[in-house]
């Protein structure tokens, strides 16, 4: 059958537009965050033509999952050229033979001229389609190019594809269909050759015929309707204003519109929303209406702007397998769960109605931003309608805390782009929380007004939005003359770096001497060019004398030097706190006097109250990381820990957990660790017994949260009470008559008796993941498996496991299985211990096992060799280098890296560790801790 006979949806876009003048596609330059999203292909098309209007036809077949079609595009020559460029993904098969490209003449009554092609090229490698001419096109001259083509329709979210579900009606079954659009950030070109870049925005008039059963929703609403042969029916919409390809978007399903739970408060509210969802789904969402006009009144206000659209259609589509929702512009489609969530994710979708569709960034490196400006206005929306009930306090200082310890490695990102994105959209969110704070959020708000204002349908660039928030900054004398926003931004966002700050105080001179640095955690702190390094920092100061955290404005900018100096201080029996409240995305180290006086004000419950909970947990948390990174004695770090017996909030804690985490991995080998294990039990266990003791059923889910990290370490660091209670609950799986059914154990449990529990239950563990049943979910095994491995702290118990999986060779675990075991015996000292010791016992015969397992080979040896810190470590492991040199095949450089990595944590623990122990028994000794209720 030939694809035009292809029974069909008809889907007829048709486009309309005058003229648009060239000057509006110039090319435009900002703040570089890599020149372009590298996961977006630097595929630009070239400056010589720009698109007036689009005609497009799509003709879909259900049964085919096929698609079909032409597209009419109008264009005019800007710049002398022989040849037309367009977007058209590979997969988009294009009827070459039959492309035509007509010349529109000036006069109305001269035919318009069809040119002749030399030849047509489809750019190997890059979705693009080049037609070339035997002479130049004329400057100035409209053009139309009329191409047919066709294509398939898949079920990944990436251009035209097709989604089912089924609905259930008391026991009756029902299959459905749907199929949608997603062509963010360049997918159009999967669908029809086109423009496909975000800076070319044209109005789109579209008529999309469907089958009578169906209903399409559009990016307007429809204008009318007429019923066609073969039950269909075609509708054609209202003409949007000018948009970008990516916000195109359709949805043809037979989905029912939810009825609100209460009517909008005003008549002829603009828009005019509806929500579309399956029938049995409707309950569920009864209330998304309301959420939405919340929403939309808020950044209506924040705004000063209408909502840019008559209308908004929000889409509940079943089974949406997109991690992102599709923002079409006046079309919002999302995933079921996401509509069942809080305020966030549905305000950032909002936003981008006004952000991003109506105003569209000029290119993908402006889309950073974008989704940067998109994150901060959705955080702080929901915080002001829910108070901080969705995110339970943690903005910012989740994102916070991932960006320092990301930004501060030696290879941020780990070398993938993926996270690179995200961090940097992370830390530019921050950028502009700290600009909100630090310029006040009147003006902050006032300069993106002035942004958007007379600027909509059009595209910009970032540097459009510093420049406006510059004005007004001048405009209300929030920031001097000479300083622009432009040049703070840059400072943040074009490395992938953050600073340091550190604050050395004269006592007697009332000043302080404040320098900037590369933020450096994972050593040795040799990045290259680090002393070049250097941001704008506003420099936020807090008194002991005149504790004001409301006060935000910087009392000096630190505007791209090494140093600066603070006057008019207090005296030396006063602290001073700067970058309060985490203003700015830094972390600040100080004097060992200001330190301690914070410690000792901490101390006291009348200085707990009146120092904020932000506060509090940045102090912990900048003094740990800092004393981690060599740029602060643990003596002082420990000293500003010893408020947490007190302290209860949730976020204060937070960070506790993740230190108590690295600082015990790292020193888990020496005889250090067993006192720090005896002060995180000193540590955890009252607030542990007090939420137990407190426990209710409707409590807050941070309550939850927080019992179950403290009990998780408690039980990490032996704590007795939770030993016997995994042990209990343990023995109820080995006295069921058949254990391998099911898993009546629930995970926290496990780690706890593999670790300190008996060599029988860990057998019987380890059985269990021998006999695992097809039958059952292949999850409950690995994470059965990782426990096995990364738990246990006797040797016999990790002997006994690789002996099964390496020299017997048994033939219930796989590769992946024996990779997952390295990688978990690589968590703590006892498992690369054991493993080092291992490999080197049974050298030969792991060789002979492993002679065609390279990946296994290699992976073996990093863990065995790469996670010591002491010089005993080193010199074992250099002892084993020099006794099998030339023996180690393809893990030659790994285990060369892993000594000269062994080597610069050795200094870390030879520098360290005699501080860490010498404060820990000074502690322990003042309060005479007694530890009968743990754990040996």
């Amino acid at each position: 059958m030939g694809w035009r006979g292809i029974p069909f949806i008809s889907i007829l876009l048709i486009v309309t537009t005058p003229a648009l003048s060239w000057r509006q596609y110039r090319i435009r330059r900002s703040i570089d965050l890599s020149a372009t999203n590298p996961l977006i292909p630097d595929n630009k098309l070239l400056a010589d033509l720009v698109p007036v209007q689009y005609t497009l036809q799509l003709e879909i077949d259900p049964n085919q999952s096929a698609f079909h079609g032409n597209v009419n595009i109008t264009m005019t020559c800007v710049k002398q050229t022989n040849q037309i460029n367009l977007h058209a993904h590979h997969d988009l098969h294009i009827d070459e033979e039959n492309i035509e490209i007509i010349e529109h003449s000036a006069g109305e009554n001269e035919k318009a001229k069809q040119l002749k092609i030399r030849r047509i090229d489809r750019v190997p490698k890059k979705p693009l389609l080049v037609i070339y001419f035997h002479d130049d096109i004329t400057v100035g001259a409209t053009y139309e190019a009329r191409i047919s083509f066709k294509g398939m329709i898949w079920e990944n979210t990436e251009g035209l594809f097709q989604g089912k579900y089924k609905s259930y009606d008391g026991d009756q079954q029902q299959d459905h269909s749907y199929f949608a659009s997603y062509f963010r950030p360049n997918h159009a070109r999967r669908v029809f050759p086109c423009f496909d870049e975000p800076s070319y925005k044209v109005p789109f008039q579209v008529t999309i015929v469907r089958p009578k059963h169906f209903h399409t929703l559009f990016n307007t609403e429809v204008a009318s309707s007429e019923d066609l042969p073969q039950d269909r029916v075609a509708d054609r919409f209202h003409p949007t204003a000018p948009i970008s390809t990516f916000a195109l978007g359709f949805v043809l399903s037979d989905l029912e519109e939810v009825v609100p739970e209460q009517a909008p408060s005003e008549q002829g509210m603009k828009p005019n929303l509806k929500v579309w969802a399956r029938k049995d789904f409707h309950d569920q969402i009864k209330d998304v209406n309301i959420k939405i006009n919340t929403i939309l009144e808020h950044l209506v206000r924040f705004w000063n702007a209408s909502f840019p659209l008559d209308k908004l259609d929000v889409v509940a589509l079943p089974n949406f397998s997109s991690v992102k929702p599709a923002d079409n512009w006046g079309l919002v489609v999302f995933r079921e769960s996401d509509l069942l969530n809080g305020y966030y994710g549905i305000t950032q979708e909002l936003v981008y109605q006004w952000l991003g569709t109506w105003i569209s960034p000029h290119w993908w490196s402006d889309a950073h931003v974008n989704k940067a400006v998109a994150g901060f206005l959705a955080a702080s929306t929901a915080i002001e309608i829910d108070k901080g009930v969705e995110f339970e306090g943690k903005w910012p200082m989740t994102i916070l805390y991932s960006i320092y310890y990301e930004f501060s490695k030696r290879y941020p990102h780990s070398r993938i782009t993926a996270i690179k994105q995200e961090t940097t959209c992370s830390k530019t969110e921050l950028m502009l929380r700290m600009l909100n704070l630090t310029l006040g959020a009147d003006t902050f708000q006032k300069g993106l007004q002035k942004f958007i204002l007379h600027r909509e349908n059009k595209s910009f660039v970032s540097n459009d939005i510093w420049e406006a928030l510059t004005k007004q900054a001048h405009l209300d004398n929030r920031l001097c003359e000479s300083a622009t926003v432009n040049e703070i931004a840059d400072s943040w966002i074009a490395k992938d770096r953050i600073p340091m700050v550190t604050v050395v105080r004269d006592y007697q001179k009332k000043t302080a001497t404040v320098t900037q640095r590369v933020y450096l955690r994972e050593r040795p702190h040799d990045v290259p060019e680090q002393e070049k390094m250097l941001w704008w920092i506003p420099l936020v100061v807090v008194q002991q004398n005149n504790l004001n955290f409301s006060n935000t404005s910087a009392t000096k900018w630190m505007k791209k030097v090494k140093q600066v100096v603070l006057e008019d201080l207090p005296n030396s029996d006063n602290f001073i706190i700067v970058n309060p409240e985490e203003v700015g995305p830094f972390p600040v180290n100080y004097d060992e006097q200001n330190w301690n006086l914070l410690a000792q004000y901490l101390l006291t419950e009348s200085g707990r109250a009146k120092i904020p909970i932000y506060t509090r947990a940045k102090l912990l948390h900048d003094a740990w990381n800092l004393a981690y990174a060599g740029h602060l004695s643990f003596a002082t770090a420990f000293n500003m820990t010893l408020f947490m017996q007190y302290e209860r909030n949730h976020l204060v804690w937070n960070p506790v957990f993740t230190l108590i985490d690295h600082i015990g991995r790292h020193i888990d080998m020496s005889a250090v660790h067993k006192k720090f294990e005896i002060y995180v039990r000193t540590l955890l266990t009252p607030l542990y017994e007090e939420l137990v003791q407190n426990e209710q059923e409707d409590e807050a889910k941070w309550k939850t949260n927080l019992r179950s990290l403290a009990k998780t370490f408690l039980c990490r660091a032996g704590y007795k009470p939770c030993i016997e209670e995994a042990q209990q609950v343990f023995k109820k799986w080995m006295d069921s008559p058949e254990p391998d059914l099911g898993n009546p154990v629930a995970n926290q449990y496990i780690c706890p008796v593999f670790k300190s529990g008996t060599q029988e239950e860990w057998e019987f563990g380890l059985q269990r993941v021998i006999n695992f049943p097809e039958s059952r979910v292949r999850s409950e095994r690995t994470y059965l498996l990782k426990t096995l491995a990364g738990c246990p702290v006797q040797a016999s118990k990790i002997n006994r496991l690789l002996n099964i999986t390496i020299l017997e060779d048994n033939g219930n675990f796989t590769d992946n299985d024996i990779n997952l075991i390295f990688k978990m015996l690589s968590g703590g000292s006892s498992g690369y211990m054991a493993l080092f010791e291992f490999l080197q016992k049974n050298w030969d015969a792991i060789k002979l096992r492993f002679k065609d397992r390279e990946l296994l080979w290699n992976n073996m040896v990093n863990s065995a060799t790469g996670l010591f810190t002491t010089q005993e470590g080193y010199d074992m492991v250099s002892q084993l280098y020099v006794q099998r040199q030339g023996e180690f095949g393809t893990a030659q450089h790994i285990i060369e890296k892993s000594l000269k990595n062994i080597k610069e944590e050795t200094k870390w623990s030879q520098e360290n560790l005699p501080v860490i122990e010498k404060w820990l028994d000074m502690f322990l000794s003042q309060n005479k801790i007694s530890d009968d209720r743990f754990i040996k």
